[in-house]
């Protein structure tokens, strides 16, 4: 996805307010210019989380360590967990038990600190029960319906700590309805915000529901130009690809591939495309989107 003028707004506004206690008054202000420098020297087809990456490295020359999200992640693992019983519970009762973890992944999208600061567990535990009710695009989940029975090859791209217990869910459905498909799940490669990295997968047991693979960087995303090769010569092997999560979307729309996107829409420039209010979930087709 090109980057826009609402984003690169968004990513001023962001860093300004990231560093505004931290260090010198000159630290600050010599910061925000290579903020702007790197955006100003940008490619059209350099995503945010491409460019927050790139940002970051500017961050640790002037403010040290970015923030460490490790007891975060955990926390927030561990509360999905005792979340899971009974949310498999609401989807054996229902007459779709994949559509069902679907739409319970896509609500977890929520846990993410790098687009809300803070992550309120109310509004998650609010979410997590509207979506019992909700639905997915009925013409794109049989579009991907259709496509699993034909496809051999399918890659599952997760995005947040968390959220990936949900995904566990829907990578077991995935295999009871398509038991001769070939799936991997994909994590990052490195530390992203509160995105999920193989110690969240292990951790929620991910592992023991499909085979895992991380994408080879430490973007907040899967960009195509800057994951290793490994990762990258799956995804383009991949028959079907399911993306979650906003940072997703952002690096990996356009690039051509058969992938069908799941996340909320948690930002004002997400929810002015789609149409959306915020926390709404979209359920959209790379070919279609």
């Amino acid at each position: 996805m090109k980057l826009c003028a609402s984003c690169m707004r968004c990513l001023v506004d962001r860093q300004e307010e990231r560093v505004r206690d931290k260090g010198k008054e000159e630290d600050r202000d010599a910061y925000m210019r290579q903020v702007a420098r790197i955006i100003a020297e940008s490619a059209p087809e350099d995503s945010a989380p491409v460019l927050v990456e790139r940002i970051n490295e500017v961050y640790r020359q002037y403010f040290g360590p970015v923030t460490d999200y490790d007891e975060i992640k955990k926390e927030f693992n561990e509360l999905m967990l005792s979340l899971e019983p009974d949310i498999r519970s609401v989807m054996e009762a229902g007459e779709d038990p994949l559509h069902t973890a679907f739409v319970f992944a896509r609500a977890a999208n929520y846990i993410d600190f790098g687009m809300a600061g803070q992550v309120e567990k109310e509004t998650l535990f609010q979410l997590l029960e509207k979506a019992a009710g909700d639905s997915m695009d009925e013409k794109v989940y049989e579009e991907m319906l259709s496509d699993l029975g034909k496809a051999r090859k399918m890659i599952y791209v997760t995005d947040n700590c968390g959220e990936v217990v949900c995904d566990k869910l829907a990578v077991e459905e995935l295999k009871k309805r398509f038991p001769g498909l070939d799936i991997t799940v994909m994590v990052r490669g490195e530390a992203a915000l509160n995105d999920a990295t193989i110690e969240d997968a292990l951790q929620t047991g991910l592992d023991k529901a499909a085979r895992i693979t991380d994408n080879g960087c430490g973007v907040a995303g899967t960009p195509l130009d800057y994951v290793g090769a490994d990762a990258r010569r799956l995804l383009e092997e991949a028959d079907v690809i399911v993306a979650k999560g906003q940072g997703n979307f952002e690096t990996m729309h356009g690039c051509g591939l058969n992938i069908y996107y799941s996340f909320l829409c948690k930002c004002d420039w997400f929810r002015k495309r789609f149409g959306m209010e915020k926390n709404k979930g979209m359920f959209v087709r790379e070919r279609s989107s």
